[in-house]
């Protein structure tokens, strides 16, 4: 019975995020009618072929402007949502986020960086600077609060490496303010990467991040069951058999690593890890081994879903996603306090 009602739930996770790539795909400024663009997609697979009115300049706009941007979109989503969940059980604190322990502090400092010293060279680099600095120091700062955290006892006590990374983000996040105080000409551009965006999403970026996603996602999903062992705490983890401090240093390392990637090219986008998490606990349970791989699926057509409003609410500009979730999400944060229904 069991097993029936998880496929039940994995079932209804993929046709979710089939409808959300659809819609996603389906609207935007430019190309096709939108009652077009779902028959056009049926149209394109293998052995099926039917006039849809869609022509190759319309198909073009699908494929390589929205089809990127929603792929984009949904790696971006699920990667933050599995590494919120990951990270909510492995420290058990339902208020935690991918951001904890530094990553979103070090990305924005090294974006800020990048777009300071490049500024005007950027085409000379062989590869993109701004992506680069933003997951190198993403990956640096969560591994100064580790290495801070472990060395007063953070490898025993989540508390202590959460501590340790409240540290960090005050620092990284003083440097950036430092340095922008002194380029101002360069906020706009940093504030553009801070809210985040996937307008420019291309298939670059997919194949960029696509490989870091995936691994994290394989290596969160293996270590579920013992996500669900850190819930009754430390202590009693240890006492079956868990190597509580290697299996916590697996799991950050992980989360950390796809969180720096997508982050690295989408900007910061908050709240998708605290939010979505939640969301599959109310409905689904609070069990990862149900939990993480339903948290990956919505949250990927949860930020798919997400990114529309921002596309047609100032066109021909764009909302930023991430005000678009933060509208989202800081209500329903309100609404976790108040309830207290956190199930982690």
């Amino acid at each position: 019975m069991t097993d029936r009602r998880d496929a039940t739930w994995f079932l209804g996770g993929i046709a979710f995020v089939v409808v959300a790539v659809v819609v996603g795909v389906s609207i935007g400024p430019a190309g096709p009618d939108w009652w077009r663009v779902g028959p056009e997609l049926v149209n394109r697979l293998p052995l099926i072929s039917f006039d849809t009115g869609v022509s190759d300049a319309e198909w073009a706009i699908i494929w390589k402007i929205r089809m990127p941007r929603v792929v984009l979109g949904g790696l971006v989503g699920g990667m933050l949502s599995i590494a919120g969940a990951s990270y909510q059980g492995v420290f058990r604190n339902p208020l935690v986020d991918p951001y904890l322990l530094g990553a979103a502090a070090g990305a924005g400092l090294g974006a800020t960086l990048a777009l300071t010293i490049g500024r005007g060279v950027t085409s000379t680099w062989p590869i993109d600077p701004v992506p680069t600095a933003a997951f190198l120091f993403a990956v640096g700062s969560v591994l100064v609060t580790y290495t801070v955290g472990a060395a007063f006892g953070g490898d025993r006590s989540g508390v202590t490496l959460v501590l340790a990374g409240v540290a960090v983000v005050s620092f990284t996040s003083a440097v950036q303010t430092f340095i922008l105080q002194r380029n101002l000409d360069v906020f706009r551009e940093v504030f553009r990467w801070i809210t985040g965006s996937l307008a420019s999403a291309s298939w670059a970026d997919v194949r960029l991040v696509l490989p870091y996603a995936v691994v994290s996602a394989v290596v969160l999903l293996v270590h579920r069951r013992h996500l669900d062992v850190f819930r009754v705490g430390g202590d009693e983890a240890a006492t079956l058999g868990i190597d509580v401090a290697r299996t916590r240093l697996i799991i950050v390392v992980a989360a950390t690593l796809g969180t720096a990637a997508v982050v690295s090219v989408s900007g910061l986008i908050g709240f998708v890890g605290l939010i979505v998490p939640h969301i599959v606990r109310i409905v689904a349970g609070a069990g990862h081994r149900r939990l993480l791989p339903l948290s990956l699926m919505a949250g990927a057509g949860f930020l798919i879903l997400a990114d529309v409003p921002g596309r047609m609410l100032s066109n021909p500009a764009e909302t930023p996603i991430g005000v678009v979730t933060a509208f989202l999400g800081a209500p329903f944060f309100i609404f976790l306090l108040r309830s207290r229904r956190f199930g982690a």
